[in-house]
């Protein structure tokens, strides 16, 4: 499985929804077609304006600030938005919401006085920028890269900073920490404290108590007051009637799916790519289930190296889709098939995230991120259209009390539409229907302000393209947890949106039967997964007997040294495996072409290659168990695999439990010299805040002893050269 990007993400949990909290209008679930306003056009830009020149575009737009997001699965632009929505609510200044990837920065300092800059940005990976964010680094960092005055220097400049990271790894928000020191140094001045999100908590927390101190500070030295602006809504949703369902997108995903044009296959236009083996890795019958999934990419274009990831775009499951459209009173089957189309009133500020025309149904789910935590802020700007003034206090109470949130939202993993239902006295634990659950007079654009878009699910790879050039396998563990129980919401099973998708899909192409909810919600099949519109939109992923799924390829530095000379140290228990398989993979294939090339020595100045894995039971969860004595036999010896049995296996002196750390330091003089004395590669992969920490604890505590220091923190510098000169890296998540 892919690591979740620093503060950016959240992979293959459930994270907390982002929004706008100042959109407010009336209904438009009308049935007659709501006239369309005239569209703000100050966003567009004179053709004459160099469109990577975002000073002139703000002057042209009369944008008293400019924000920058450093984002990698688009949660540092949802925040981006979000400030941009408030510095309008609050104040009535419009904001110019950008990709950094997309101007040139020697302009910097030209941003007038009574204007500022605001960057979030998001630390991906151990303490990189994000993708996007890349050149907007270096030109900060670069002391010699000269601004328009000729020099490194941003005197005047004012700037908000907000970064996205995770306390679980080591470089937390070191991209927004580096920024501020680059700022300061050339001669900018910073409004308000630095804010630091950390995902391993509560990141929407860390951000709504740093923006509301911030935008004290940013109203003073801007000279501007609060309560000039007025809340007006993002987006016009319009009813469509007659309009040609052929041009209509059900869950298409480009322009050139619904258009079944050819093109090339990526973020933007992902490949519906066919299934061609599905298989179950844990214990058949067991409570917990590890999918193994291998996707043809014939013919589509897509390649991929050892360690990539692959991106699967899920949908949201069937039971969250009818529990909204209830919510929302489009539960009918006319209601929930409606055409829609959506305009944006301003574009520079607000995107339409999906696209047009589409209906209700299918906005719910294909295209927003309804099975996330409701977020706070989001609550408190729907109290306004709740049903009844016991529903309105509740959600300004969840709005509102922290410690109340806490306890009844977050830890009861609860989504929008159950919060709805909760509100109301609705039964949440029961099948949705319009009959048992009470509509909100929401209007559909602030839901579409209100909910961010709907992401993929990143996975490492776990095969090589040399061993398996036109297939990709995929590896994932299946989420499944009990949230906590409170005194307002009844405990619940809580399921990952990415794996148990693709639990269906193996479940579909395995030819086994989905099981169906009952009335009550009370089976077996409540407990045990979600159901998926895995056939797509027009049935395009499925012609009844096999399935595909929409999938592309992100890039990863987390490779292999070229040199099989040197030695290689991979340490993956569970899941974080996956990559090292195709590591493995890679390697034999590449032995396969030796040997045949060079005969039975060809392998002899390979460097060892040495695996750590580590699983509950030998018989329950040991992933690739019959693939590893091939993998050694075909190595000729070059391949040693060491496995921690956590459970079933041997304990402790004390009785505790063996962990692939405690393997690491029995092997410590192998590792030492290996790492000291023959350049070796460390890998390491899977859970960042336990597993990899001490793992790299362990690591230096091998390396100091190795040079006969007692103290640990000498050992932490050998690791910290390590990671610089690339040879320890990390492929994890929290």
């Amino acid at each position: 499985m892919a690591p979740l990007t620093t503060g950016d993400v959240a992979i293959l949990g459930v994270s907390a929804a982002l929004a706008g909290a100042f959109i407010f209008r009336g209904s438009l679930f009308g049935g007659a077609k709501t006239p369309t306003p005239t569209v703000n056009k100050t966003a567009a830009v004179d053709d004459g304006i160099d469109p990577r020149d975002f000073v002139a575009k703000m002057k042209a737009g009369k944008k008293r600030l400019v924000i920058f997001y450093g984002s990698q699965t688009g949660t540092a632009e949802e925040y981006a938005i979000r400030l941009a929505k408030e510095a309008k609510s609050r104040f009535g200044l419009t904001s110019l919401v950008c990709d950094p990837e997309e101007y040139d920065f020697e302009n910097l300092d030209q941003i007038p006085e009574d204007c500022a800059v605001i960057f979030v940005m998001a630390t991906y990976g151990e303490g990189e920028p994000t993708d996007n964010a890349v050149t907007l680094m270096q030109n900060l960092a670069d002391e010699s890269f000269a601004f328009s005055n000729g020099e490194h220097r941003l005197d005047g400049l004012k700037y908000v900073l907000f970064g996205l990271g995770n306390k679980t790894y080591e470089q937390f928000n070191a991209v927004a920490r580096q920024i501020d020191d680059h700022l300061t140094k050339a001669g900018g001045t910073r409004i308000g404290e630095r804010g630091e999100g950390d995902d391993d908590k509560s990141m929407e927390e860390d951000y709504l108590e740093w923006k509301d101190k911030m935008w004290n500070e940013f109203s003073s030295i801007l000279g501007v007051e609060e309560g000039a602006g007025s809340d007006t809504p993002d987006f016009v949703v319009n009813e469509l009637n007659n309009h040609d369902y052929s041009k209509v997108y059900l869950g298409e995903l480009s322009a050139r799916a619904l258009n079944k044009t050819k093109g090339i296959h990526d973020l933007k236009n992902p490949y519906p790519s066919p299934i061609v083996v599905s298989k179950e890795l844990f214990r058949h019958g067991g409570e917990r289930n590890c999918i193994h999934l291998e996707f043809d990419t014939a013919g589509s274009g897509i390649t991929y190296q050892h360690g990539d990831h692959v991106g699967v775009w899920p949908t949201n499951a069937d039971v969250e889709v009818d529990r909204l459209l209830c919510a929302l009173g489009l539960g009918s089957p006319e209601r929930r098939k409606q055409v829609i189309g959506v305009e944006s009133l301003d574009p520079a500020l607000a995107k339409v995230p999906f696209p047009v025309p589409t209906t209700y149904e299918t906005a719910l789910r294909h295209y927003v991120d309804i099975s996330a935590v409701a977020g706070r802020q989001v609550l408190n700007s729907l109290a306004k259209y709740a049903p009844t003034s016991e529903a309105a206090a509740m959600l300004q109470r969840l709005g509102t009390d922290k410690e109340y949130y806490h306890e009844v939202i977050a830890n009861g993993c609860l989504k929008l539409g159950e919060v709805l239902q909760l509100a109301v006295g609705n039964d949440s634990h029961a099948k949705p229907t319009p009959e048992n659950t009470t509509a909100w007079n929401i209007p559909f654009d602030v839901i579409i302000s209100a909910i961010p878009r709907l992401q993929p699910r990143y996975y490492s790879i776990s095969s090589s393209p040399k061993m398996h050039p036109n297939k990709i396998h995929v590896t994932c563990v299946v989420l499944k947890y009990e949230s906590v129980e409170s005194a307002v919401a009844k405990a619940k099973w809580v399921f990952g949106v990415g794996s148990n998708y693709i639990l269906n899909l193996k479940m579909a192409h395995a030819g086994e039967t989905v099981p169906v909810m009952s009335e009550n919600g009370e089976t077996a099949a409540h407990v045990t997964n979600p159901s998926y519109a895995i056939a797509g939109p027009r049935s395009a992923y499925s012609d009844g007997s096999s399935y595909k799924a929409p999938i592309h390829v992100r890039r990863s530095t987390f490779r292999l040294p070229t040199n099989p000379k040197s030695p290689v140290i991979m340490i993956g228990p569970g899941t974080g495996v996956a990559p090292f398989r195709g590591f493995i993979q890679e390697r034999v294939a590449l032995a396969r072409k030796a040997l045949e090339k060079n005969g039975p020595d060809a392998l002899k100045e390979w460097g060892q290659i040495t695996l750590f894995y580590g699983c509950r039971d030998e018989h329950d969860d040991y992933l690739y168990k019959d693939e590893w004595p091939q993998y050694q036999e075909e190595l000729k010896g070059k391949f040693d695999l060491k496995i921690a049995f956590s459970r079933s296996g041997p304990r402790k002196p004390d009785g505790s439990k063996i962990y692939v750390q405690d393997l690491i330091w029995e092997d410590r003089k192998r590792i030492a010299d290996a790492v000291l004395n023959q350049k070796a590669y460390i890998y390491i992969c899977g859970d960042a805040k336990n597993m990899a920490k001490s793992v790299e604890d362990t690591i230096a505590r091998i390396l100091s002893d190795a040079k006969g220091s007692a103290d640990m923190e000498d050992g932490h510098k050998e690791v910290k050269t390590l990671k610089e000169r690339s040879r320890l890296m990390l492929d994890v998540w929290s």
